[in-house]
C-alpha cells in the first residue's frame, strides 16, 4: 500500500489560487493512477480529478473543469493540485488516493486530508 501525505491547504478568498501536494511512499507510487478527492462538511466524499500512472491522461469533475489541473512527478514521488479561481463551493478537506478503477473509485485507504477554505 501507497503511504499518502497531503499538504498545501488554507485559508483563501474567492478567486484565489492553492496548490496542493500529495507525498507519496514507497517504491510503486509510479504505477499507479492517483486521484484527488474532497469532503466538504455534511456532504460525502466527492471525486475531484485523477492522472494515469505515467501522466498522460487526466479527468475532471464538472464543478473544477478548467479551474484545477492535476499533475503527478513519478520521481518524487510527488502528486499535485493546482487549484484556480476557487469558489466558496471548493471548501473541503481534501485528498488524494490510488485509484483503483479509473477514473474516480478510490482505494479503501484515506490519509488525513487538507483543509481548503474558501472565504467569500
Amino acid at each position: 500500500q501507497v503511504q499518502l501525505v497531503e499538504s498545501g491547504g488554507g485559508l483563501v478568498q474567492a478567486g484565489g489560487s492553492l496548490r496542493l501536494t500529495c507525498a507519496a511512499s514507497g517504491r510503486t507510487f509510479s504505477t499507479y493512477h492517483m486521484g484527488w478527492f474532497r469532503q466538504a462538511p455534511g456532504k460525502e466524499r466527492e471525486f475531484v480529478a485523477a492522472i494515469s500512472w505515467r501522466g498522460r491522461t487526466t479527468d475532471y469533475a464538472d464543478y473544477v473543469k478548467g479551474r484545477f489541473t492535476i499533475s503527478r512527478d513519478n520521481a518524487k514521488n510527488t502528486l499535485y493540485l493546482q487549484m484556480n479561481s476557487l469558489k466558496p463551493e471548493d471548501t473541503a478537506v481534501y485528498y488524494c488516493n490510488t485509484v483503483d478503477r479509473w477514473p474516480s473509485l478510490p482505494s479503501d485507504y484515506w490519509g488525513q486530508g487538507t483543509q481548503v477554505t474558501v472565504s467569500s
